[in-house]
């Protein structure tokens, strides 16, 4: 339990949410047109919101567009809505004077102004208080702020990216979110596929982690073997790739034998409860043998009854000896044609 915390705080500090372009990408057709949307909105100053599920990479994504953008030699400042109280969040953003509140012994400039000739990143801009809406609707609008306890108003010119999990036009509709707001910082949306959707990037993700894990640890690591990039490519990742992340950590820390522990398990359904206990008992090495005998079984018995049965055709087919064949059939228990006619009652003719 103590390495699987281990594993997974260490984690959080590797830079997940900087990705080499092609890894970022990938090769997967859901990417495509995020990434030819991305390119054209990256020459224009527009603000942009970029949805999807969480451990997506909507933060990947942008310092991505920050970095090829007009504003990529100011500072990209990130501020999570979410995570700071709403009563603290006002002097974060806009900053404030000395004196104006308990406490307030020295001038604090926000992240809005820091944000100047650069890129200020709202994450999860759906959980922002209503009356701060209020304000940030008005720097919007014409670039102005003022700092807490200050009269006098500053201009700061910078570039405006939000990102959210949650339905917008839901939370509009429910009165958490301002519709004129909502208007201002979609001008350009991008969505951010769900890992699942994209299983064909997988295995360069998993290198990319494996390679920044073990430069973090000072670890050697072995090369991930077929079967295991058949294994993770099966997985349902509802922790998207900051659930591959922490995984590929755990498998640099303690190798191929790591117990495999997901994050999120409570919110998978009930038919895969008992497959993620599974996991969390077997080591790796053997669930990725496991899926591969499974597969392999599929495809034997999908080729064999396309053709007939034939046993010599299906070894031509799959381009294995017949010899080989044989053995696989009785490995993976599958019965013949005539014991499956048998079994559904069927009289058997000496043609076949």
């Amino acid at each position: 339990m103590a390495s699987t915390q281990t594993s997974q705080s260490l984690a959080a500090k590797v830079q997940m949410n900087v990705l080499p372009d092609d890894t970022l990408f990938g090769i997967a057709p859901t990417m495509f047109g995020v990434r030819s949307k991305a390119e054209k909105i990256c020459r224009t100053n527009v603000p942009v919101l970029l949805c999807g599920e969480g451990g997506t990479g909507k933060e990947a994504l942008a310092r991505w567009i920050h970095s090829k953008s007009e504003f990529a030699m100011g500072e990209f400042v990130k501020v999570n809505c979410a995570a700071i109280p709403s009563a603290l969040l006002e002097s974060e953003l806009f900053g404030y004077e000395k004196g104006a509140f308990t406490g307030a012994n020295l001038v604090k400039p926000g992240r809005v102004e820091k944000a100047h000739q650069g890129t200020l990143f709202l994450d999860e801009i759906a959980d922002l208080d209503w009356n701060l809406q209020s304000k940030l609707l008005h720097f919007l609008q014409d670039g102005t702020f003022s700092r807490i306890g200050d009269q006098g108003e500053r201009r700061v010119e910078c570039r405006l990216i939000c990102s959210t999990n949650k339905d917008m036009e839901k939370e509009t509709a429910e009165g958490r979110f301002r519709q004129d707001l909502l208007y201002r910082i979609q001008v350009f949306r991008l969505t951010m596929p769900p890992l699942r959707e994209r299983k064909e990037d997988i295995p360069s993700l998993a290198e990319h982690f494996r390679q920044q894990f073990e430069k973090q640890f000072e670890l050697k690591s072995f090369a991930f073997p077929p079967e295991m990039l058949v294994y993770l490519k099966s997985l349902p990742w509802l922790g998207n790739i900051r659930e591959l992340s922490n995984g590929i950590a755990r498998y640099v820390l303690l190798g191929p034998e790591a117990s495999l522990h997901q994050e999120n398990t409570g919110r998978r359904d009930r038919a895969s409860e008992g497959e993620a206990e599974r996991a969390k008992r077997l080591p790796l090495k053997r669930i990725a043998k496991d899926v591969i005998h499974e597969m392999e079984k599929k495809v034997i018995l999908e080729s064999l009854r396309a053709n007939q049965w034939n046993r010599r055709k299906t070894a031509q087919e799959l381009k294995i000896s017949y010899r080989a064949l044989i053995y696989k059939i009785r490995d993976a228990g599958l019965v013949s044609r005539r014991a499956a006619l048998q079994q559904q009652g069927r009289e058997i003719r000496p043609s076949e």
